[in-house]
């Protein structure tokens, strides 16, 4: 039920992101290019670690986001949950459970129409940085294209 508590605190967060992100192409192996700009994340926790908010503003790009991270003790899973500050719309969450120090959680999103699944995985995990990807299939999970990494450092 804890296993956000690491992500409280004050982050600087690297970003390194497709450039085709949310484009036809992002979905294809091909090569693309890689864009990298930072963020900074103040993340809390709640519900006695049941539950884990951050807020995240990424200024060189002009918005926000908001992840609420809910641990349900019956699943025994955490549903996290994402909301963009250019839409306001609350994205569809993913889910999932970390084992051995890492976390994996899917979900099924829609990307400018096309069905997708979403992975997220949380690796890498210290006292003072923590690593987060993104990826994408659109062909069942028989394979993975990455989209977005961040990597957090503590303030």
């Amino acid at each position: 039920m804890n296993d956000f508590d690491f992500y409280t605190g004050t982050w600087d967060v690297t970003n390194r992101r497709r450039t085709d992100f949310l484009e036809e192409s992002c979905f294809l192996r091909e090569a693309t290019e890689w864009e990298e700009f930072p963020a900074v994340s103040h993340a809390s926790r709640h519900f006695g670690g049941g539950a884990n908010f951050d807020e995240i503003e990424f200024p060189t790009k002009g918005f926000r986001g908001l992840t609420l991270r809910l641990y349900d003790p019956a699943s025994e899973e955490w549903s996290l949950n994402w909301v963009n500050s250019r839409t306001g719309t609350l994205t569809p969450p993913v889910v999932g459970r970390f084992t051995g120090g890492r976390g994996e959680f899917y979900g099924d999103d829609t990307v400018r129409g096309r069905d997708v699944r979403v992975r997220f995985i949380w690796s890498d995990i210290t006292e003072r940085s923590a690593h987060w990807e993104q990826a994408f299939s659109v062909d069942g999970e028989r394979t993975w294209i990455t989209n977005w990494h961040m990597d957090s450092t503590r303030r």
